[in-house]
């Protein structure tokens, strides 16, 4: 067997991970051993019973684990991979059961697999930290150690989404639809691991209704049972049903245009929902040996679903600009400030033929966007809300108006402009 072949080999369950599982008071994790792809991004669902009394601490991925006293086993800091990000899909479900969404960057099994191909075994540990609520000193953490081992990514690994993408079949950053008539098709290109059903509907949400939040948005896989079917039911426009061979990436159509909403004008938002699927690599068993109970949890995602606009009003017999110009600001000037109690409000020269603005804000220290606002032709003011210069640490952002013809392309835009928050006195 070559080195590389041999990478790829299944281990068993290392005696101290099973040891860890002996000693961590009560506290139960399924499944306990996960096939992870060697080449890119894995997602698995793990169920943690028995944790009454304990708060979800950090999760981390490394090669080796030391002994933690009585209290299972830690990653051996000398050989941590990477720290999972707080605030993921993850949910706490009653009965003492917590569902964490184990989302296996690429760069963790990079390196897992190169520390493989150097002779090393082809597996790696996630372990999870359970703190006491009875405060330090009273009750002891708990350590729970998850076995991932290293596979191709086809088959074997858990039926999971690792990244989605909605767009329409011709690239456009805003669509403008005619009332009465049909969007272009659109795509949504998606990657996963493993191999199942594809199962959900395309929903659409409606002018003045409330927009969906984060939950809304995640798949049905990656709630635990008791939440699922409690997200917010849009439109429901059409329904899918595929099987996805284990190759990793999948163009799924979007729904039939003709069927989607354009009689009335305003804001229209495309869902995709996706439904939970039985795959067996996925499933969970809790419970007693003479009472278990299996828990679907195939297509789960560590992110939310992607959503796509169109804007219904646009008229085709506007003029567009005849050529690409600049569009001229007004306030705020260059390198402005502006006080942490007082509005912020954007000005510029509308330009004749235009027939719609957006206003583009960014970050001025990564340039990273935290707003995209769509304004109707004339008005040539924008009030930005209070939350969007509180949300940047170091209240600089830069932000500029690009020019929209009817069909929603861009015909012009402004420089860029830069503003800051003052400091509190």
């Amino acid at each position: 067997m070559t080195t590389r072949h041999a990478v790829f080999a299944l281990l068993l369950l290392a005696p101290s991970t099973a040891a860890a599982q002996t000693r961590s008071e009560g506290i139960r994790v399924e499944p306990a051993v996960v096939s992870v792809s060697s080449q890119g991004a894995t997602t698995a669902i793990l169920t943690f019973s028995a944790v009454a009394g304990y708060a979800p601490g950090e999760g981390v991925w490394c090669a080796r684990l030391v002994e933690a006293m009585d209290r299972g086993a830690r990653c051996d800091p000398a050989t941590i991979y990477g720290q999972a990000p707080a605030g993921g899909a993850r949910t706490v479900s009653s009965g003492g059961v917590f569902t964490d969404v184990m989302s296996v960057p690429a760069s963790v099994a990079q390196r897992a697999y190169e520390a493989a191909l150097a002779g090393e075994p082809s597996r790696f540990f996630y372990v999870r930290q359970f703190v006491s609520s009875a405060g330090k000193g009273i009750g002891p953490d708990q350590y729970v150690v998850v076995s991932c081992l290293l596979g191709g990514g086809g088959a074997s690994a858990p039926f999971a989404l690792t990244n989605v993408r909605l767009r329409l079949e011709s690239e456009t950053p805003v669509l403008f639809v005619t009332r009465g008539e049909s969007p272009p098709p659109l795509l949504a290109e998606i990657a996963y691991t493993g191999t199942g059903r594809l199962r959900g509907r395309w929903e659409v949400v409606l002018p003045g209704e409330e927009p969906p939040s984060r939950y809304d948005l995640l798949t049905e896989g990656s709630l635990p049972p008791s939440e699922r079917g409690l997200q917010r039911r849009y439109l429901e426009i059409e329904r899918f049903n595929v099987l996805l061979l284990p190759t990793g990436r999948f163009t799924l159509p979007g729904p039939d245009p003709a069927r989607l909403p354009t009689s009335v004008d305003g804001a229209y938002m495309i869902l995709l929902r996706v439904e939970v699927s039985d795959d067996g690599r996925s499933d969970v068993r809790i419970g007693s040996a003479a009472g278990r109970t299996v828990i679907h949890n195939g297509a789960a995602a560590g992110f939310p679903m992607p959503t796509l606009r169109y804007v219904v009003g646009a008229s085709r017999t506007r003029s567009a600009l005849s050529s690409p110009r600049l569009v001229r600001l007004r306030l705020p000037p260059p390198d402005a400030f502006v006080s942490p109690d007082s509005a912020l409000t954007l000005s510029w020269v509308a330009e004749r033929g235009a027939g719609r603005y957006r206003v583009e804000i960014q970050r001025l220290a990564d340039g990273e966007s935290v707003l995209s606002a769509i304004v109707a032709e004339g008005v040539g003011v924008y009030d930005v809300p209070p939350f969007v210069l509180a949300g940047v640490p170091d209240g600089r952002v830069r932000w500029r108006v690009v020019a929209l013809d009817a069909d929603g392309s861009e015909v012009g835009h402004s420089e860029w402009r830069s503003v800051q928050r003052r400091p509190p006195s």
